[in-house]
């Protein structure tokens, strides 16, 4: 059976490909040896992990807590088919990020 919008249309799915979407977690206390960044190596202390899932897959930003300049993790972009997939991606990395060990991004 084929689901209809309301002006009896065939519904389409979501393109994977034009959805997105976003997570922040702020204030991060990180661990010893914080997370690897591509800008400028290893940065610690209380961090806010920024997460964007599009075209496929999650790009994971940080910055030091209040501050302007975002920095690649390392390791970024990771491959997410999903939202689920990338919203799980963010979790594992604020848990790497609280561990510290100069964290990078989790393999999907």
């Amino acid at each position: 059976m084929t689901e209809h919008d309301q002006a009896g249309r065939a519904a389409t799915p979501p393109d994977p490909h034009i959805s997105w979407a976003t997570w922040t977690t702020q204030s991060i206390i990180s661990g010893p040896g914080g997370v690897t960044t591509v800008e400028v190596g290893p940065i610690s202390g209380d961090l806010t992990l920024h997460t964007t899932w599009v075209d496929g897959e999650a790009r994971l930003t940080v910055q030091y807590s209040g501050a302007l300049d975002w920095y690649t993790v390392a390791g970024s972009p990771v491959a997410a088919a999903d939202e689920t997939t990338a919203r799980a991606i963010h979790q594992a990395m604020v848990n790497g990020v609280k561990q510290g060990g100069g964290a990078s991004a989790p393999v999907s």
